[in-house]
Parts: structure tokens; sequence; C-alpha cells
């Protein structure tokens, strides 16, 4: 079993678990506001890549109810919870590797920590995919984890299962980011505090596809 379909079978196997430990999270909530606050006027078509169990999708809706959302994930246990949990969005099961497949024109797109199992040799397809999939003007965010590839790995969760984890550097995204057409960049950092002892520092990234 190779990397990827390892970190996968995970996701799904876990889907529940990682629904009630972060279902009430609430860390990253004004970024997900200022992302809504930077959407041309509607209607919107939203696109969520790796959209887990929809917990992300359930606080843009409560915020902005008439927003179209699609999400994909590829395990098929987070499409059913997110589903259940949203039932105006519409889910599909989808590695994102094979976004380029969706119809594009999305006015935003959100990845809320997807890249972090995503290799550094498929990122730049993923963010060249994002820039096709978003109409002209149309916002990007994207959540990872920044630092050295080198330190990428297997990560075991609580429940013994195990996903690989890539780590990317923060200059890295946003040249491909601007080599993609995004300009407005904006960056943040937060302290996620994985456990007592540990801090983590993430990094959202805010991008505006410019008008050719």
């Amino acid at each position: 079993m190779d990397r990827y379909q390892e970190t996968f079978a995970t996701w799904d196997k876990i889907a529940e678990l990682y629904a009630s430990t972060f279902s009430d999270l609430e860390l990253y909530n004004d970024t997900y506001d200022l992302f809504l606050s930077c959407l041309s006027k509607g209607p919107h078509r939203i696109l969520e890549i790796g959209c887990g169990p929809g917990n992300i999708t359930s606080y843009l809706l409560r915020q902005s109810p008439e927003l179209q959302v699609e999400g994909i994930d590829v395990a098929p246990n987070m499409i059913d919870l997110a589903s259940k949990n949203n039932p105006t969005a519409t889910f599909y099961i989808m590695d994102a590797r094979q976004m380029h497949l969706l119809k594009p024109g999305f006015q935003g797109i959100l990845s809320g920590f997807c890249l972090p199992y995503c290799s550094p040799e498929d990122r730049k397809k993923w963010i060249e995919d994002c820039a096709q999939l978003l109409a002209d003007d149309g916002m990007f965010y994207l959540s990872f984890v920044p630092g050295s590839t080198s330190d990428s790995g297997y990560q075991t969760g609580s429940s013994g299962d195990r996903t690989y984890f890539y780590y990317h550097p923060l200059e890295d995204v946003k040249r491909e980011l601007e080599e993609n057409g995004f300009g407005e960049i904006q960056v943040i950092i937060k302290e996620y505090r994985r456990s007592a002892t540990q801090v983590e520092e993430h990094a959202i990234f805010l991008a505006r596809k410019m008008n050719h």
C-alpha cells in the first residue's frame, strides 16, 4: 500500500472520531469570515477541497446560507457525514488530484489542511488546477503546516492508524501561487495547541485570482 492509499484508508476509518474532535474548533473562524468578506458579489459557487465531515462547510453556510457549496473528499465515510451535516450542499467522493474534472467557474475555493496530505510533486498541479477552476477575481483559501519538506513522514494518531504528513515551505507555496496568476496574497499564522506542551504554527494563505 502506498503512502496515499494508507492515508486515505485512515481518513475513512477515523471519520467519526475526526468529526467529534474538530466540530467545535473555532481557531480559524475569523479567517473563514475574511474569506467570505473577500468574495465578489454573488451568487457564489464555492468548492471545498478535502471537506472531511463538512465542519467548514457548516460554518460557511451558517454565515452565508445562500452559498452554493460543493465539497470533495477521498473518504466515503467523510462524504456521508458531510452530506448529513449539510443537506443543502453537494458532495462528491473524489481524490483532490482529480479535481480538474470538475466544472470550472467557482467564485471561491477553500481547502482547510488538505495540502499536508499532498506531496510537493503533486502540489504544483494542485495549485494549477485551483487556478483553472476559479473564475477571474475568485478567492482561494489554503491552510497547511509550514516547514521543511525533509521533515515530512508518517504520523500515528490516537487510533493507532497512520497518515503520511507533508510539510510545505511558505516561500514555495507563495511562489507557485504567483506563478499561477494569484495576487493580493495574505499570509496569516495561527498557533495551534496540539497538547499542553506542544504548539504548532499553521499557515493560512488568502489569494485572489487576478483578471487576465
